[in-house]
């Protein structure tokens, strides 16, 4: 029997091993001085910079929130005044026109103009701001008589389009 050929070299080829105890290193201890200054002046930039991203983000969202509360205040305002001037100029189908699908539902064209003809006439109004939680519109009239009231416009979503329609006004 013949023995295989070796799988390393023989261990005459592997180098020795480093000299022993007294072999002096490049230094004789890492360099610490300023070390807890980077660490501070690190900690100290990345707060300031994670406070900037935080505080612009909340900017950016406090913004946004006000953006949207104006759009909403200018397009409830819109379909709301659409609808009085069409009451004030006595526009009863345009008025009923301008009405949430669930009012068109309880009322007919012909209930909806006696029920709007029968009401003490309006001719000047003022809107207010509109309300979030009751997705309404205050509305100071002036009627015929020289009084004056507030109404309550009361506003709904069309489905369809994502529009706002006026579904009653009341006191």
């Amino acid at each position: 029997m013949t023995s295989a050929p070796p799988l390393y070299p023989p261990y005459a080829a592997v180098p020795p091993p480093p000299p022993g105890p007294g072999v002096q290193p490049p230094f004789p201890a890492p360099p610490v001085e300023g070390k807890g200054k980077r660490i501070g002046w690190t900690l100290g930039i990345g707060a300031g910079v994670l406070l900037l991203i935080c505080g612009g983000g909340a900017a950016a969202v406090a913004g946004l929130a006000t953006s949207a509360q104006s759009a909403l205040q200018e397009q409830t305002h819109k379909v709301v005044s659409q609808y009085l001037d069409a009451v004030v100029a006595q526009q009863y189908e345009k008025a009923y026109s301008m009405l949430c699908r669930e009012a068109k539902q309880d009322e007919s064209p012909a209930e909806y103009r006696v029920r709007v003809s029968g009401m003490e006439p309006i001719v000047s109004y003022r809107l207010e701001k509109l309300d979030l939680i009751n997705f309404t519109v205050p509305v100071d009239a002036t009627y015929d008589t020289g009084d004056t009231g507030q109404l309550l416009a009361y506003l709904g979503q069309n489905q369809d389009t994502g529009a706002f329609e006026v579904c009653d006004l009341g006191e």
